[in-house]
Formats: C-alpha cells, structure tokens, sequence
C-alpha cells in the first residue's frame, strides 16, 4: 500500500495527509504519537516487524509491502535478469543494459559492502560530494523502486568521541539482507506476467475503483 495519505488512485490504508485530515478520523500527523500519526508507523514497522518492508517504492514515495507480496513485486518488476548471486550480478547486467546509472551501481555497492549503512556513511564510502546530492538522491530513489535496497532503521552520527549527535538518519541495506534467501528462492519459480496479473487482481479487490494505468505503474514502481 501506499505510505501516506494518498492512495494514488490505487491503494492505501491511510485515507488523509497531513495537510487534510478530518477532525472526525483518529488519525494525527506529526504529533510523534507512536499509535495516531502515520509518520512514524514507518519506524515501528521496521522495528517491530519482520514481515514487512518499507521504501520508497510506489511512484517515488513510500510505501509498504509485506513479505508474501515481495516475491510477486521482485518478479514483476525485474523478473528475467540472471539469479546468480542474487542481486548483484542482476544489479550488473542492468547495469550493462543501461537500465541502471553508475551513481546507483556506486551506491548498491558501498551499501552491499557494508551490510547496512546509514545515509552519511553511504555518500562517504560511494564518494558522493556534496555537488552530487542530486545524483545521490536519484540514485537511492532508483535502487528502492527496483528493489535492490530497503531501508531498515534510523541512524545518529556519531562524533570522534563517541557521542551521538544530529537527527537520525534512514538507513539502508540490500533487499537480500532484509529478508533473507527464501523471497528469493520464491521469486525465482514466478513468471513476471504473472505475478503482475496477480498483483493487479488483488488491487482491484482492494478498491474496485482503482485507475487502471496508475495501478500498472504502481506495479512495475514507475
């Protein structure tokens, strides 16, 4: 589902923004209420689930998905690429059909590297500088909705003397470290024509009323 308060014409849980909401609905934006404000759901998602990833992997925005989707999103998405190694050698061979740019290569990799990284480590060991910030956030939107990375926690600098400081930052790491081999043993055995069939059926049965090209966007995470 979708992230926030619009569903896109698709699917989401959460029927308002924070720029929106009805005074009749318990739901509360940016209060930092764990229970009413949708902004931080994200957070307890990762912390206290295992079934469920969060990125920005609808139209460039946030979103859910949980891990018995993942496999039909997997192969819909980027189904036909090699298996072997998992993403790696499939992250290189769209790497070599132009499909990805070598400011994500550079950044999958420093993430892949390292296991789990947050958003300042990663710019540090990718050698992105702060005239790239661009490339860098077009880089990490572009891995997510391939679903290459996932985030999977928040993260504080940590000064020389060992001392948290800042605002916690995402961080992010493979979509193989999240979840393990098993989604992708069952991506493997799934037709990507398919798996989009099954995907679009579903949202219909979620919302009947459900724009037909915006859901087939929603599905290939263009």
């Amino acid at each position: 589902m979708a992230g926030g308060g619009n569903d896109e014409d698709v699917f989401g849980v959460i029927k308002q923004g924070w720029d929106n909401a009805s005074p009749d609905t318990p739901i509360r934006w940016l209060t930092g209420d764990p229970d009413t404000d949708p902004w931080e759901w994200r957070n307890r998602v990762l912390a206290e689930r295992d079934d469920i990833a969060y990125a920005k992997i609808f139209f460039r925005k946030s979103g859910f998905i949980t891990r018995d989707w993942y496999p039909y999103f997997l192969s819909a998405r980027r189904g036909g690429y090699s298996e072997n190694d998992y993403y790696l050698a499939m992250l290189e061979d769209e790497y070599g059909d132009g499909n990805v740019s070598h400011y994500a290569k550079r950044v999958y990799e420093a993430i892949a590297a390292h296991g789990e990284l947050p958003v300042h480590d990663i710019k540090r060991y990718a050698g992105i500088t702060r005239h790239e910030k661009s490339k860098f956030e077009g880089a990490l939107a572009d891995l997510q909705a391939r679903m290459y990375i996932t985030i999977c926690g928040r993260r504080q600098k940590l000064s020389k003397k060992g001392e948290f400081y800042s605002w916690p930052s995402s961080v992010y790491c493979t979509t193989e470290h999240f979840w393990g081999g098993e989604v992708f043993d069952k991506t493997a055995k799934i037709d990507p024509g398919e798996a989009a069939g099954i995907i679009l059926r579903r949202i219909f049965e979620l919302n009947p009323s459900a724009d037909l090209k915006k859901a087939e966007k929603f599905i290939k995470g263009q």
